[in-house]
């Protein structure tokens, strides 16, 4: 972030007084007197779906009581941390079957101001908190689906204290019930799920506190032993006692640059088996050298079977660490060619998710960046060597004014190929010497062959075409109708409900994946489908990437017209490979590690 922003300079105590007035007017005239308001972008765009028109996605968040409004903090000082944040998750976490809603909330920043003094008052109720939403989906006799969710946060006994940003989601105790680690400027958080619609906060004797500024995290089991370990992205050491002040090229106040502040160093945790976590950060060998972290996804690259990591860093190389399956992982990212992009040119990276975008077998990478860096893509060849094909494949141009962060690699049409969204908006006050509003609108991508794609923005529905500041984004089929769809969280604005509306119009096949003894979802499962008319797919179970969120941990397969029963090959966590068959279509089905039919 920042690199294409111009230079920055340390102001001078003078040069602040000299700017303080600019800064309050700049900062309100983004935020608004009563906060910003969405606006269309583009006069010729439509403000609402005319009669009859098909659109992607329809905004379904207030009318289903998903109400959620972040509140940054932004008191007028120009804090980094309040134009980065934030995101949540989804999770079922009552086992009914449904996803349930998780969004991460912050606080007030400036030492010695209350609530009233922010540029924007929060709407929800102080003292703020995380919120929590119960989905209670309703299924018609006719089929017919009502979505509403119900804000329980105080039922489930939230208590968030610290300047929230982000939520992994995974069963670290192996009780069957999914678990919560918040990331948060300050100390993070563990959340144990006590089964009875209730959080515990294990965050103390869990050992797996890290007070730096973290902001994504991955639930992993990188030593297989049937354990979920955790990976924690730290940004930079930032300190509002201690906060420098920048000015972009005008002379004006503005956001800092991450270069501006030392880079922190992420964190491993090595889940004991007790309940306990043990930091193996620099045994493990990903401590070594601090980057700005912000996104990081788990991964098999080179399909031996055990689970590596990539980490996205804001304007420095990325990090592809390689299992070395002992528990110590090594740095193959310059050699892998998935370090810089295809002129050598480190990026701003925000968001990252990793999926099978050309149907060959193996995962590919994909990374949200800063304005005028274009978001890329980086092909694996199956040996975990990349090819960056943003340019070819027409992912270039469409994002080269945006800067973007949460993003996902999904069917959205269910026509058996994943597309893409990417969730915007900028982070400086200025650019390029003009004044730039903050928000922008967020795209879709449709793959046409697997390696080309076509942006299908003005098809995507009338949320698509409001300029927000957006951060983090959750995917998920929240009305189980065989769909994926979207959770926006948006900065300082009311987060969004994206509800799909063309895929369950072909057919699909859900998977949900779980272990026999644990019967928790099994992060890390690599599932290869087949079916007799149509050709394979190949799709991991994860919750992890995109900017500061947790998704579904389900499997979504899209068929297009095609009928006919398929067959799983699921090479389990353990080790274990496992035949599954006469898999029914348009349905979710569960598969229970050792109850298939093992493959030698």
């Amino acid at each position: 972030m920042g690199a294409a922003d111009g230079v920055r300079r340390l102001s001078s105590p003078w040069s602040v007084i000299g700017v303080r007035c600019l800064r309050s007017l700049f900062l309100l005239a983004f935020l608004g007197l009563g906060g910003p308001v969405a606006r269309l972008a583009g006069e010729d765009r439509p403000p609402s779906e005319g009669p009859g028109q098909q659109v992607i996605f329809a905004d379904e968040g207030i009318p289903a009581g998903f109400d959620f409004h972040l509140f940054n903090g932004a008191s007028g000082e120009i804090y980094f941390l309040e134009i980065m944040g934030s995101g949540g998750g989804l999770i079922d976490f009552d086992g009914d079957g449904d996803l349930d809603l998780y969004a991460v909330q912050s606080k007030m920043l400036a030492p010695g101001k209350d609530i009233e003094d922010a540029l924007v008052p929060p709407r929800h109720p102080v003292p703020l908190t995380d919120r929590f939403y119960r989905n209670d989906l309703e299924i018609g006799p006719d089929g017919q689906r009502s979505l509403r969710f119900t804000d329980i946060t105080e039922e489930v006994g939230l208590a968030a204290s610290e300047y929230g940003f982000g939520l992994a989601t995974g069963d670290y105790d192996n009780d069957g019930l999914t678990d919560l680690y918040v990331t948060n400027f300050g100390s993070n958080q563990l959340l144990h799920n006590n089964g009875d619609g209730t959080f515990s906060d294990v965050t103390e004797v869990s050992g797996a506190d890290d007070r730096s500024w973290s902001v994504s995290a991955s639930f992993l089991d990188f030593d297989r032993d049937g354990w979920l370990d955790l990976y924690v992205t730290n940004y930079v050491e930032f300190s509002v006692e201690k906060r420098r002040h920048c000015l972009n090229p005008m002379g004006a106040a503005d956001y800092c640059d991450p270069d501006v502040y030392p880079s922190a160093g992420d964190r491993l945790f090595r889940n004991r088996g007790d309940g306990t976590f043990e930091d193996v950060s620099a045994k493990a060998g990903i401590g070594v050298d601090s980057r700005t972290g912000l996104g990081v996804v788990s991964a098999d690259f080179d399909l031996d079977g055990w689970p590596d990591l990539y980490v996205a860093n804001d304007g420095m190389s990325n990090l592809l660490f390689m299992n070395n399956r002992d528990g110590t992982f090594r740095d193959d990212t310059l050699l892998a060619g998935c370090a810089v992009n295809s002129e050598g040119q480190r990026e701003a990276s925000m968001g990252v998710d990793v999926a099978d975008v050309d149907n060959d077998g193996d995962e590919d990478i994909f990374l949200t960046h800063y304005a005028r860096e274009t978001n890329t893509l980086y092909i694996n060849d199956g040996s975990a060597m990349f090819d960056d094909v943003t340019q070819v494949g027409g992912l270039g141009t469409p994002s080269w004014n945006f800067t973007s962060f949460g993003t996902h690699l999904f069917d959205y049409d269910n026509d058996g190929l994943l597309d893409i969204m990417t969730v915007s908006g900028a982070v400086t006050i200025f650019s390029n010497g003009s004044r730039e509003n903050l928000a922008q609108t967020n795209q879709l991508f449709r793959n046409l062959d697997g390696r080309r794609f076509e942006e299908v923005t003005d098809e995507a529905g009338a949320a698509f075409h409001l300029e927000e500041v957006t951060r983090g984004a959750a995917f998920g089929d929240l009305d189980n109708d065989g769909d994926t769809d979207v959770v926006v969280f948006n900065n300082s604005e009311p987060s969004r409900l994206l509800i799909n509306q063309v895929g369950s119009k072909r057919n699909w096949l859900g998977l949900r994946l779980v272990g026999k003894a644990t019967r928790r979802d099994m992060l890390g499962a690599w599932v290869e489908l087949k079916q007799p008319d149509g050709p394979t797919q190949w799709r991991r179970v994860h919750t992890d990437g995109s900017y500061a969120s947790a998704s579904d941990p389900r499997l979504l397969f899209g068929l297009a017209d095609r009928t006919s029963p398929a067959t799983a090959r699921v090479s389990w966590p353990s080790g274990g490979v496992e035949d599954f068959g006469d898999l029914a279509v348009g349905r979710y089905t569960e598969l229970e590690e050792g109850t298939g039919q093992a493959v030698e």
